[in-house]
């Protein structure tokens, strides 16, 4: 079968550059999401503070999505629900398999991978001990309460200090679990200020800092966690050693992009977000092939997945109809001091627009600083000032073409601390 556009994944980033490309004329359009609805993530994030930026409300996540749901159903967009891409060729035929519809092969004229991110798991970060019940990520342990309606446990240790991890620390409170502690092994924590003080303080739920989770102990469910500070090496520090009677253990570790089908596609990846590498248009190194949302880069706010999946969407709609951005004046965009990475890493200087947004995020806690954005001859070409910045909260500028035109070569985006 045919379509000008495949979408793969239909939660908030697959919904919004459906929507997006619909409105933008493109009329033969297919979602392909491997669950048995649509919505993605947010059907179980029942807790309101999404929709702020976006729809100038707070919503829960059921109630975002069911939004851009109710959106699609005015359209006459496909939908393929509980189906599984398999494969994604560079000539961009998506092989899927489902109930419904057995084995097939979508032909289409751009694709866009909304696939989304997955948890780290205890395997993952190597957690020594015994391998008892009672250990869940957070995102497994929120479908399993919010969706299936099955409490994961009474006395809970949370090791990572991620926004899910954080929310979850909050939905066990009251449901009735005793929140034991939040254990993050870095010095600073990994979400959202808001979080920190909505979840944690208001609950009076301890968070440690610079501590992990050194053994779990239990034969058949967990009976205790040993917790440790450590060092700036991240190694444990002998002798600070804390017990923790639990029965459960939520591990909010780091989310990774779901980019299997991206990599056997052969498109460039960016070791820093381990998703694809993407210009302004959210085009991938293939041509029809773009990215957007968490399977590019893990956001903290779905409104930014929004906005970004739609510019996937309406790159995808222009590049059906015969649009296309040749590849010969190309500005790249680096990343400098303190800054991780940034997205996008291209910019396609024959395309028009009137200003471009980077986003990235920084490696460590900062306090006043700028960004500043120089080109290769080492030549300023814009500063913002920042009261401060951390990892767990996405930073965005927006880089006017005018300066833009000035630079001469790449562009490094870098942050200096203790200025204005």
């Amino acid at each position: 079968m045919k379509y000008d556009l495949v979408i793969i994944g239909g939660g908030p980033a697959g919904l919004s550059a459906a929507n997006a490309a619909w409105e933008d004329g493109c009329r033969s359009i297919c979602i392909v999401e491997r669950d048995r609805e649509l919505g993605g993530i947010l059907n179980q994030c029942i807790h309101n503070g999404f929709g702020l930026h976006y729809f100038k409300e707070e919503l829960t996540g059921p109630e975002y999505a069911g939004r851009f749901i109710e959106m699609l159903r005015g359209t006459g967009v496909d939908v393929r629900l509980d189906a599984m891409v398999l494969e994604v060729t560079e000539e961009k035929q998506v092989h899927i398999v489902s109930s419904a519809g057995g084995y097939e092969v979508l032909e289409a004229g751009a694709v866009v991978l909304a696939m989304g991110c997955r948890e780290r798991t205890r395997g993952a970060i190597a957690i020594p001990g015994t391998r008892p019940a009672g250990v869940f990520t957070a995102g497994t342990a929120q479908r399993y309460l919010n969706m299936e309606g099955y409490m994961v446990g009474k006395r809970v240790v949370i090791l990572g200090s991620g926004d899910i991890g954080l929310i979850m620390a909050r939905r066990m409170t009251l449901e009735g679990a005793k929140v034991l502690a939040c254990v993050e092994v870095m010095p600073y924590s990994g979400g959202l200020t808001r979080n920190i003080v909505q979840c944690l303080n208001d609950f009076d739920i301890p968070l440690y800092l610079s501590h992990t989770i050194t053994d779990i102990q239990g034969k058949d469910r967990v009976e205790r966690v040993v917790v440790a500070e450590v060092g700036p090496d991240r190694r444990p520090i002998p002798g600070t050693e804390m017990t923790f009677d639990c029965d459960t253990v939520l591990l909010s570790v780091g989310l990774i992009p779901e980019n299997e089908l991206s990599r056997g596609a052969g498109i460039q990846m960016d070791p820093r977000t381990n998703g694809p590498v993407v210009y302004e248009n959210m085009e991938t190194s293939i041509p029809g092939v773009f990215a957007c949302g968490n399977v590019l880069h893990v956001h903290d706010l779905v409104d930014f997945v929004t906005a970004e999946s739609a510019r996937a969407g309406k790159s995808a709609a222009a590049y059906c109809v015969g649009s296309r951005l040749p590849a010969d004046h190309v500005l790249d965009i680096k990343n400098g001091n303190l800054v991780g990475y940034t997205v996008p890493q291209h910019i396609h200087m024959d395309a028009q627009f009137a200003a471009i947004d980077v986003f990235f995020r920084v490696r460590g806690i900062c306090g006043e600083s700028r960004i500043v954005v120089t080109d290769d001859t080492g030549a300023q070409i814009a500063s913002f000032h920042r009261e401060r910045m951390a990892p767990g909260e996405m930073e965005n500028i927006k880089l006017p073409r005018v300066l833009l035109d000035k630079a001469q070569g790449a562009i490094t985006v870098s942050v200096e601390e203790g200025s204005k």
